[in-house]
Parts: C-alpha cells; sequence; structure tokens
C-alpha cells in the first residue's frame, strides 16, 4: 500500500519550539505576578506531561503550598495559559523557532507527489497556525487538508486520540500513513494508532526511550544540512525524501505481514 498522507506533530517535530514556550510560559508567569520560574530542567521534566494546560497544572500539584491554595491556583490555569499562548505567537511572529532542517523540503515534496498533509497535536490552534504561518507563508493553513489540535480530544498523547481522529478526518487507512514525531509520547500515541512513525529527537527529547519507532532520525536533512554519514547510509541517501520513507514503509508492511509455512 503506497502512502497517501503524511501527519507532522509541530512542537519539536515541525520546528523546536519548546526554548521559545519556556520563555512565553516564563513572561506570562511574569506578566501575572505568580512567582513562578521553569529554568530548562525543569521544564525538560515537565515535557513528559502533554499540553499546556496540562503542564501548568502539573506544576501546580508539585507546589510545596497548602491544599486551599492548590485549589485557588487550579482556576487560573486557563487563563494562565491564554496570556502564555498570546505572548507565544508574539515570540514566533519575531521569527523564532525557524522549521528544523527538510520540513519545508519534506512538505513541498508531498504535496508536489499529491501526498495529503496533516497536523496532529497537543498544542492549541492559534500555536499551529501562528507557526505554520510565519515559516511558510499566510497560505500554509490550506496545505493541511486537517488539522487536528489538543483541545479537539478529551485524551492527549501518548493517548492516540489525535491521530485516530486526524485518520477519521482524512479518511485513510493507518496503513497508507506515516506520522512525524519528536518525544515518547508522541511516538506511543502514533504506534497506538498503527501508524508507521519517523521520530527526529530534539535536545529536550533526546534521552527518552524511542524504541519501537520505525525510523530514528537526527532531522529529515536537507541538501545544505545532510544527514550524518550513519543515519545517510541507514537510509539510502543524505536526506529524508518521499522515496526513502515509501521504501522504508513498504519494507513495514511487508514484515507485518502473516508468513506463509
Amino acid at each position: 500500500m503506497s502512502l497517501e498522507a503524511l501527519i507532522f506533530d509541530v512542537d519539536g517535530t515541525l520546528a523546536d519550539t519548546e526554548e521559545t514556550h519556556r520563555q512565553a510560559f516564563n513572561l506570562a508567569f511574569l506578566q501575572l505576578e505568580l512567582g513562578w520560574e521553569w529554568g530548562r530542567e525543569l521544564y525538560r521534566d515537565l515535557l513528559r506531561t502533554s499540553g499546556g494546560k496540562e503542564r501548568i497544572e502539573s506544576y501546580i500539584d508539585t507546589l510545596r503550598v497548602a491544599s486551599a491554595e492548590r485549589a485557588r491556583l487550579k482556576p487560573l490555569v486557563p487563563g494562565i495559559h491564554r496570556t502564555k499562548t498570546r505572548i507565544y505567537g508574539e515570540l514566533i511572529a519575531d521569527g523564532r523557532s525557524p522549521l528544523r532542517p527538510g520540513v519545508a523540503r519534506l512538505i513541498r515534496e508531498a504535496r508536489e507527489k499529491g501526498l495529503k498533509l496533516a497536523i496532529a497535536s497537543t498544542t492549541s490552534a492559534a500555536n499551529v497556525e501562528t507557526l505554520l504561518s510565519r515559516h511558510l507563508g499566510e497560505k500554509a493553513h490550506g496545505c493541511f487538508s486537517v488539522i487536528a489540535c489538543g483541545d479537539h480530544v478529551s485524551s492527549k498523547k501518548p493517548a492516540p486520540d489525535i491521530y485516530n481522529l486526524a485518520l477519521a478526518s482524512l479518511g485513510f487507512a493507518a496503513e497508507s500513513c506515516a506520522a512525524f514525531e519528536d518525544s515518547a509520547n508522541g511516538l506511543r500515541a502514533a504506534k497506538a494508532a498503527r501508524l508507521f512513525t519517523v521520530v527526529t529527537p530534539t535536545p529536550w527529547t533526546a534521552d527518552q526511550d524511542f524504541a519501537g519507532a520505525d525510523l530514528r532520525l537526527s532531522h529529515l536533512g536537507d541538501p545544505g544540512q545532510p544527514l550524518p554519514a550513519a543515519e545517510h547510509d541507514r537510509i539510502g541517501g543524505p536526506w529524508l525524501g518521499l522515496a526513502q520513507l515509501e521504501a522504508l514503509h513498504v519494507r513495514r508492511l511487508r514484515a507485518a505481514e502473516p508468513q506463509e509455512n
């Protein structure tokens, strides 16, 4: 079965946005006079929780405060997150968090070959639109047949809900699609939805468990930034193109077929 669609996570996969998210959270905390600050190591741990609002709630649960104070803080989470989202949009508009190597190229190749494109992300729709518009142009939103975001499902990654929603909206079987992720939670979600999954970790997620990924690469590669030699040899080229992706996808499907006695 040939590929019919590519489904992309956003944060960390299309662009390494996590430092910009961290800065936006801290600026929101400062603006709202909460007295919180998320350092890099703390934020790395918090990233194991999918979703910005969920991340704030998880942090509140760790605070050494009275239960009454914790109960006061929890209802503030949606407002804190709205402030953070606004600040994040302003930071991205300034040109921060460019697309990772090979992302724009592979998206262009897929469109030229008639494949559908989709987003399956736990971030907000506003964050997705801001990033796509800034780095792929104002009409980038229209390049994607489906944009499934965190608020569209009740259970976020590692649950497969967001991928199942994307597949249902596309109208394609999982076997005809490939997913792109950067985190262990994203990988677990994609594999639970039975998707061929390419993982390109960032420094924020490189130490996570990616067992089960169909392919792990440093990035997707570009003529100006080819893959390391070992990865080049593994996929048969200096970057991951549709031809290499199709070959790996077919190989996976054949390996999964029942063997005759």
